[in-house]
């Protein structure tokens, strides 16, 4: 130790470097940190992966005591430096860079060095007092960074699944609650951006709501790989410096302290270059993104105008929408929802391409697969707030707009199709085109179909929704 009260000397391989002495990193963390100056997105930012590492780094030393390899105060410093952590104390202390090179490593060691050092001073030691609990020899005893830290991925990620889901299923809840709103509302519905037939404006909404509530099963699913660990694995999967059972304690350790299914994988090997989970739930997750940008580019199209456009909603205005035009108020809520989803998307690229470049028994890609999915996790979360609460909540309609659009429109003769004929509807609608006239001013005057006939016809309740008239062609 360094006399000098406010630095501490460690060494490794490398050589010897000063520390603060309060410091609860260490000097691999410090070479971390100076070596990847790589992007703006550091571990202290991800709260559920720094618990990821401690409930792995806890259940390993609980494995590790039981069998004989760590002393008490050893096991219940290391204990109480994880909880403490899982709390949300000393977050601060995991400085290091997401997108690192060695596989891990600066991420590994920067959480045994602060677990370490919180179990020294449970211990009644200082910081860098190695030789009571050593970060290498007791926090990462019988682990590598291969095993531990894609375990610590898969419980970060797990976690932020299950915060992610609440705030999609209230969004659901608001799109909902939207369509029970306008279920009233007849309005004109639309294919290549052409009339089509009528539909509800409710309809439009409960669509929204349904294509989303179809990836809740997806995301699930997905997400219970991550439940699926190699802890134990060690280097390449051998488990090469773990004695008999230390993997199965582990996980059985790792599964009480979360309170989730975990499991330990069947091919070690297998598993420890594996990471196809976080292929799979990014993929489920760009699902998701799609039709968040597909619900925001039909919002946009929904609210335009607002005299020019279809203008059959409105949006709430959130902020004057131009320098130079006054009176402009443009959709921003939606726009930003289409960026996040183009970001979320490319996130899914990044993380397939550094999947598929796995090599040999380890794929050295896995930090930026972290933090692509860590950062599309969290944006998505705020994307479905976002939405929910800036947007959708505030949604009125313009139902007179709704109704002239349906009442003007032509592909209202579809509606009458079924009753008047493929030959006499074609015949109506190329009137209706060539002379601006109506579709129902046109059958009446030709004497096809009576006002009576048109109103049961063309009731919004028979518009939308499968139904069986007897009604026929007058002439």
């Amino acid at each position: 130790m360094e006399d000098n009260k406010s630095i501490r000397l460690e060494h490794d391989l490398l050589g010897q470097r000063e520390l603060p002495a309060d410091a609860l990193y260490g000097i691999q963390t410090l070479r971390g940190v100076e070596n990847f100056h790589i992007s703006r997105f550091r571990l202290d930012q991800y709260p559920l992966f720094i618990n990821g590492l401690a409930y792995t780094k806890w259940a390993a030393a609980e494995a590790n005591h039981q069998l004989g390899l760590l002393t008490d105060a050893q096991y219940k410093g290391i204990q109480a430096a994880c909880k403490a952590i899982i709390a949300g104390k000393h977050h601060d202390q995991f400085p290091v860079d997401m997108i690192q090179g060695g596989a891990g490593t600066s991420t590994n060691m920067n959480a045994n060095e602060v677990i370490a050092n919180l179990a020294l001073i449970e211990m009644g030691h200082r910081p860098g007092e190695y030789e009571y609990c050593s970060s290498h020899d007791h926090v990462n005893r019988s682990q590598s960074t291969n095993d531990a830290y894609p375990t610590a991925i898969h419980m970060g990620l797990y976690a932020s699944h299950q915060a992610l889901l609440p705030h999609l299923k209230e969004l659901i809840a608001a799109l909902r609650d939207k369509a029970e709103a306008f279920a009233h509302i007849v309005k004109m519905g639309r294919t290549q951006l052409e009339d089509a037939v009528p539909m509800t404006l409710g309809q439009t909404f409960g669509g929204f709501a349904s294509i989303l509530e179809n990836e809740l099963q997806h995301l699930e699913e997905a997400a219970a790989d991550f439940l699926t660990v190699n802890m134990g694995a060690t280097a390449i999967g051998t488990g090469i410096c773990s004695e008999p059972g230390y993997a199965e304690k582990t996980v059985e350790a790792l599964a009480r302290i979360t309170g989730w299914h975990v499991v330990l994988a069947t091919d070690w090997v297998g598993a420890t270059s594996d990471t196809s989970c976080m292929v799979g739930y990014m993929s489920a997750l760009k699902r998701v993104a799609v039709k968040m940008s597909k619900i925001s580019n039909d919002l946009r199209l929904l609210t335009s105008g607002p005299r020019c456009g279809l203008g059959e909603i409105n949006l709430p205005a959130r902020q004057p929408g131009s320098s130079i035009m006054p009176g402009k108020v443009n959709p921003v809520i939606p726009e930003v929802i289409s960026q996040v989803a183009f970001k979320v998307i490319g996130n899914e690229l990044c993380v397939t391409m550094a999947g598929e470049a796995s090599q040999m028994e380890l794929n050295a890609m896995e930090p930026v697969m972290a933090q692509c999915c860590f950062e599309s996790i969290d944006l998505m979360v705020n994307a479905f707030d976002t939405l929910r609460s800036l947007c959708i909540e505030g949604i009125t309609a313009n139902e007179d707009r709704c109704r002239e659009e349906v009442h003007n429109s032509i592909g209202i003769v579809t509606a009458l199709n079924p009753y008047i004929g493929y030959e006499h509807s074609t015949t109506i609608a190329q009137k209706a085109m060539q002379t601006g006239r109506s579709v129902v001013d046109l059958v009446l005057e030709e004497g096809i179909l009576t006002q009576e006939d048109l109103d049961a016809i063309l009731d919004p309740k028979n518009m939308v929704r499968p139904v069986k008239l007897d009604i026929h062609p007058k002439c």
